[in-house]
């Protein structure tokens, strides 16, 4: 954006400019001797060719700088977010040569850039010095036969410098110009990219009693490669599914797809009887509040990161929420209570406390369907106790999905899904599926077999 600001601000101004002048002297010379302005020009379609081949040349050089640009910054930016990883394991000295590599190459590609510099204006000179030589032999003849004055060489000669000075800085502008066609380039190409998500849903309604079914649904991020398989299910208005499986079995897809962040291939999904592609995406996820694993949270306020500046919710209902969450302590606690910033993905709070922030957010938002994807699997047994409570106040008279490894959390679920491999092999309450010693139940026992060896 930088670039395509120099553009604006530098290039096509002064290109305009320049041209104007060039035109401007070119005609003066032919209106004084048309013969000798075109003798003077003769060097013109040469340099018209060099210059075409600076620019293609100098497009491809650009390209690859702005190519290795963006791979230094990406390489600056992911080392100091992940600094500490780096640290841990010792990595300082392997990184900095890899740094040194693509630094390298940053180099190498502006080093090709500028040897096309070096190249191109020695040319320029060259042709400038070659018209103006055939100007004196030419004026300087016709001096000594009287067809020509000392007058006209000497207009000629300051034409002539008046006239490759433009060129020159024109040059340089153009390939102003150039660095803003590459860098045009990368931002069309976002600006172009076609959402695979298609929102042509004409339903609009405020509000979703709940109910869901999936009908055969098939699923793949690429091609045929089935994340999905043939899932069929039905969660009624208010009842809490529970989904277990273990890690790839397809459960964060499903719940993904429902949001429609993916569009499925197979099969329909309902939510309240009506197919899901026939609500407006906008409307569809205002209904629908997710709670994952990995909290999200800005360098904001909590009250921020509560509300997302959504101005339809009061201080009363978020400090209300967070009373009914049981969060309202720990917020109390802080320096600034609500007003607390929490820095870069919420760096000043634990990580449980970053999820019982997440929890509010999802309450104050009184969705229709609620989805909490592995929200207790990264927090210590006492935060564990709070969020206990926070999902039974969460799930109350509203349709949950659970998604969780540990077992312990989904036993009240109306409806446990055991997923494998993409694939339903198991459907029912926790009682029914420890009954039918199938899949569920290997899972129970693997699980808490491995708790009683920890307390022992």
């Amino acid at each position: 954006m930088e670039v395509i600001e120099d553009v604006f601000s530098e290039g096509v101004i002064v290109i305009l400019n320049q041209l104007l002048l060039v035109l401007a002297v070119i005609v003066v010379m032919i209106v004084i001797d048309w013969k000798l302005a075109l003798l003077s020009l003769s060097v013109f379609p040469v340099l018209l060719f060099a210059t075409y081949l600076f620019q293609k040349a100098t497009q491809a050089s650009f390209q690859e700088v702005r190519t290795q640009v963006a791979r230094l910054n990406a390489f600056v930016q992911e080392h100091i977010t992940g600094m500490n990883i780096v640290q841990i394991f010792n990595r300082e000295e392997i990184e900095l040569d890899k740094f040194k590599q693509i630094n390298n190459a940053h180099k190498i590609a502006n080093v090709r850039s500028i040897w096309y510099y070096s190249i191109f204006f020695p040319v320029v000179d060259i042709l400038s010095t070659v018209s103006i030589a055939i100007v004196v032999w030419v004026a300087g003849r016709g001096i000594l036969y009287g067809t020509t004055t000392s007058g006209e060489l000497v207009e000629f000669m300051q034409y002539l410098g008046m006239l490759f000075i433009p060129i020159r800085q024109l040059s340089d502008k153009i390939n102003t110009l150039q660095m803003g066609v590459v860098s045009s380039e990368r931002i069309f190409k976002v600006f172009d990219t076609q959402t695979f998500i298609d929102d042509k849903g004409t339903l609009a309604t405020a509000k979703v009693n709940g109910d869901i079914e999936f009908k055969n649904v098939w699923f793949a991020y690429t091609d045929e490669n089935w994340i999905l398989k043939d899932v069929s299910f039905t969660v009624k208005a208010g009842q809490t599914l529970a989904i277990v499986g273990a890690t790839g079995a397809g459960k964060s897809s499903m719940i993904n797809i429902l949001g429609r962040f993916y569009e499925f291939q197979k099969g329909s999904i309902l939510v309240d009887g009506k197919d899901l592609r026939d609500y407006k995406i906008d409307l569809l996820r205002k209904n629908i509040a997710i709670v994952l694993q990995d909290v999200f949270l800005f360098s904001d306020t909590i009250a921020n990161n509560i509300t997302l500046y959504n101005k339809n919710i009061t201080p009363a209902q978020m400090q209300y929420a967070a009373a009914a969450i049981g969060a309202e302590d720990f917020i109390k606690n802080l320096p600034e209570q609500y007003n607390f910033n929490v820095m870069e993905r919420g760096a000043m709070l634990s990580a449980g406390q970053r999820q019982l922030v997440s929890f509010i957010r999802a309450y104050v938002q009184n969705p229709g369907i609620l989805i909490l994807d592995e929200a207790t699997s990264s927090i210590d047994t006492e935060t564990e106790r709070l969020i206990q409570h926070a999902i039974e106040k969460l799930t109350e008279h509203r349709t949950s999905i659970i998604i969780a490894h540990r077992l312990a959390t989904i036993q009240r679920a109306d409806k446990i899904l055991v997923l494998d491999h993409g694939q339903v092999m198991e459907e029912g309450t926790h009682q029914e599926l420890l009954h039918k010693g199938g899949f569920y139940k290997k899972l129970y026992e693997i699980q808490f077999e491995k708790q009683e060896k920890i307390q022992a």
